[in-house]
């Protein structure tokens, strides 16, 4: 066994600058450090993301997503839209689901589960 200390989701950027100001000030996540233009870590309840310059144009990608919990999707949404961003909402079983992407077309997702209503 191999001692795992500890787990990230890398995210290819193509601006540094705006990645971390989506996932910090538009997302409200936190940034931890940040190693110059080279790598910075954002983090979130239960979460790690590495942000990433890539030196390949960056394509948009559904392998990937990163989903985040919410409480009142709705109110989430709605502070979200005030930013500019566009959501695509589902629901599901005891579940309500709103993708969107951040700056380089990565997709994320508001999740509000039955546990919080």
């Amino acid at each position: 066994m191999i001692d795992i200390r500890g787990c990230n989701v890398t995210i290819m950027v193509s601006d540094m600058d705006t990645a971390i100001k989506f996932y910090t000030e538009i997302l409200g996540l936190t940034l931890k450090n940040r190693y110059g233009a080279h790598w910075a870590d954002i983090v979130g309840p239960g979460i790690t993301i590495g942000l990433h310059p890539s030196d390949q144009e960056i394509s948009r990608s559904d392998n990937l997503q990163i989903g985040l919990s919410v409480s009142n999707l709705e109110q989430a949404i709605e502070k979200l839209e005030n930013t500019g961003i566009k959501f695509k909402k589902s629901e599901g079983d005891n579940v309500q689901l709103s993708t969107f992407q951040d700056p380089d077309g990565n997709t994320l997702y508001l999740i509000q589960t039955e546990e919080y209503n």
